[in-house]
């Protein structure tokens, strides 16, 4: 069990490094326990995972805040949407059948791979797209439903963020990198407790792998903070363009 842990340390570091700069640690974390620990049982994993990443994607929340400024007036509503979404999705991911939403979700990150590619001033800017009233709407909602899908499958919510707080409220890839970390770390943290509660977290793998994920976190936040926008844009589309080939893996090969 040793060996397994540490491994399970290592991919932790990697995700919290992700997972800081734009998002989308549980690509690399969430396969990476299934495949350590095949004799896990599926919210074993994902409970496991949420334990170690929460505190990481705390960690890069308070490395944002300390060099981004943050309109809290906007990511309050965002906020408590995925606060009460995620802990449902939670609920619900013992009931639902979330292989039936990965095909609909391959073909949506497909488009926004395509779409932020092929639109070169896309995050470059912050130019808010509703009128200043509509914001806080927006945001409670695009909050709500990445809120639902971190509880109910995970991996890839923070990418699916970072890219609707840009494309359809208008921040640029740093603003909404930041501002992903804090929804990110409120959504984990209520289906967290929903794991919890039903017992499910292994804590003597969880707890090396939270603070393997916290150093890697600490690192990618100030790496996305000193590179900036060109740089978070690009890591962007790679994790989307790896986000895709395991979804398709996951709907095709298995």
């Amino acid at each position: 069990m040793e060996i397994e842990i540490v491994l399970a340390a290592l991919f932790a570091f990697l995700a919290g490094f992700v997972d800081a700069v734009v998002g989308g640690g549980g690509l690399v974390q969430v396969p990476a326990l299934f495949v350590i620990f095949p004799h896990f049982l599926v919210p074993q994993v994902i409970a496991t995972n949420r334990f170690a990443s929460v505190m990481g994607t705390s960690v890069a929340v308070w490395q944002y805040l300390r060099k981004v400024k943050i309109d809290f007036k906007a990511v309050i509503p965002a906020a408590i949407g995925a606060a009460g979404m995620s802990f449902l999705g939670a609920k619900a991911s013992s009931v639902i059948d979330a292989s039936i939403l990965k095909p609909v979700i391959l073909v949506l990150m497909l488009g926004i791979v395509i779409y932020t590619y092929t639109q070169k001033q896309l995050g470059e800017t912050s130019k808010l797209h509703p009128s200043f009233n509509r914001v806080y709407t927006y945001n409670f909602l695009i909050g709500a439903m990445m809120g639902f899908y971190n509880g109910l499958i995970g991996p890839g919510t923070g990418s699916l963020l970072v890219f609707a707080l840009v494309s359809i409220v208008g921040y640029n890839f740093l603003m909404a990198s930041a501002k992903a970390k804090i929804i990110n770390v409120i959504a984990d943290i209520f289906s967290l407790i929903a794991f919890l509660m039903g017992g499910f977290v292994v804590f003597k793998v969880a707890i090396p792998m939270m603070v393997c994920n916290m150093a890697g976190s600490y690192l990618g936040s100030r790496m996305a903070i000193l590179k900036g926008n060109t740089f978070v844009r690009k890591f962007f589309l790679i994790v989307i363009l790896l986000l895709i080939t395991r979804f398709a893996y996951d709907i095709f090969f298995k």
